[in-house]
């Protein structure tokens, strides 16, 4: 009797069905096992290797397990009823072989073992994700990685073929073969059907009514095969995309757009370096007030962001040194008053002269030009924390004020109150003494 292999789907015409586990008890004592019977069928109908399923049911029952490829025997230590097994099965599925998108079963584990991943893709929606390899399983995952796929079986039959035909050519066989290869080829099509043109379109129109027929499944398939790429990859595929929208002029509302396409390529804490270099220049006063939600989006809140947004305005620096040098003061201030940096970036930024984005020379000349800021930052904000504890002092010298009102005086009198001393207690009397 077959079952639907994600049980959580009543329909009686689910198309993904596999048999339902058989157990047998055999043993007495402290011998005592439980042989799944057909743990080969339900494995092959989930795509998985037998091994994984019933080490599963050992993790989770705290049992041991057995398993004997070549006469088909896997076993987990103890007795255990078969309905128990079938429920926990459920769990093995839900883990590790249903699509966390679509809840298909149509998905295939890619193990790495050196840098210790489960990968899963999902041939239905096209899913790509990692599992969650806290599970005790994951670790005989890697131990025992998943034979090759079918592709790779065909292909390695493809290439016994070929070394098959090599022998048989030397052998004087090849002859018979090319001959009934020849038998075998179809007849010309008949020329009533040349009317009909079966060709593909392939104008722009027809390409991009092509291109949005690509579910976003596909979309994201594709795109996620970008954050596999290296860290300097990335990057510029960020470049240039922002480079594309400034080109196409079509920057100035693609802040959104941006942002997401730093999130997807996991570069949003470089996005202000890229930015700067390609949104600044000797005007970047004005710039920075045109392009501050562009900013915004990457440094809010983001030290990180901040940071790099600095080696950004050190390189633009260093592009107009002639026009900015002088004018560096002014235009930390710009940043400052944009919320783009924090008082705390820019003390750190300050106190350490760094070569990674200009020389030192250049660098050192940079900080000399921010000092008299920098120390502006520092005065304002230690005023501002003598202020608060001005206001503090006066918040309790009210508490002593009281407000006397009189019916017999014109104006109102303000008396300061002084806290009463507690008075002394008196004297215990002894009573016999009296």
């Amino acid at each position: 009797m077959s079952v639907n292999v994600n049980r959580s789907v009543s329909d009686q015409f689910y198309r993904y069905k596999m048999p339902r586990l058989i157990a047998k008890v055999e043993g007495k004592g402290n011998g005592i096992k439980t042989v799944i019977v057909n743990m080969v069928d339900v494995a092959k109908a989930l795509n998985r290797p037998p091994t994984y399923p019933t080490k599963f049911f050992g993790c989770e029952l705290g049992a041991q397990t057995q398993f004997d490829s070549k006469n088909d025997r896997y076993i987990v230590n103890g007795s255990h009823e078969a309905n128990k097994l079938q429920d926990m099965l459920d769990g093995f599925i839900r883990k590790f072989v249903l699509c966390p998108e679509c809840d298909n079963p149509e998905t295939d584990l890619h193990v790495n073992p050196k840098k210790q991943t489960i990968g899963n893709s999902c041939k239905a929606c096209g899913y790509r994700g990692m599992l969650d390899t806290r599970h005790k399983l994951c670790t005989f995952i890697l131990k025992n990685p998943p034979e090759t796929t079918e592709g790779g079986s065909a292909s390695v039959k493809k290439e016994k073929e070929k070394k098959n035909r090599k022998k048989d050519k030397e052998n004087g066989s090849g002859s018979e073969a090319g001959n009934q290869e020849n038998f075998d080829a179809p007849n010309p099509v008949d020329g009533d059907d040349d009317d009909e043109d079966w060709a593909e379109e392939t104008t722009e129109e027809a390409q991009r009514r092509r291109m949005e027929e690509i579910s976003d499944h596909a979309k994201n398939l594709t795109l996620s095969e970008d954050l596999e790429k290296p860290l300097e990859e990335r990057v510029n595929l960020f470049y240039n995309f922002v480079k594309h929208k400034k080109e196409n002029k079509t920057i100035d509302g693609a802040d959104k757009e941006i942002l997401a396409e730093a999130e997807r390529l996991d570069v949003k804490a470089m996005g202000p370096l890229i930015l700067s270099e390609l949104l600044f220049n000797e005007n970047i006063r004005d710039q920075i007030k045109k392009y501050k939600r562009h900013f915004l989006r990457f440094c809010l809140s983001n030290k990180k962001a901040q940071k790099y947004l600095l080696g950004g305005f050190e390189c633009v620096v260093k592009l107009h040194q002639n026009q900015l040098l002088s004018r560096v003061p002014i235009i930390l201030k710009d940043l400052y008053d944009a919320d783009l940096l924090e008082e705390d970036v820019i003390f750190a930024w300050a106190e350490k002269v760094s070569k990674k984005y200009v020389s030192k020379e250049l660098a050192k000349e940079i900080h000399a030009k921010a000092a008299p800021f920098v120390k502006w930052l520092k005065e304002a904000e230690e005023e501002s924390e003598g202020s608060e504890e001005e206001e503090q002092e006066e918040e309790d010298d009210d508490e002593n004020v009281e407000v006397v009102y009189s019916s017999s005086a014109r104006e109102l009198k303000v008396e300061t109150v002084k806290p009463d001393k507690p008075e002394k207690e008196e004297d215990d009397i002894d009573i016999d003494a009296i």
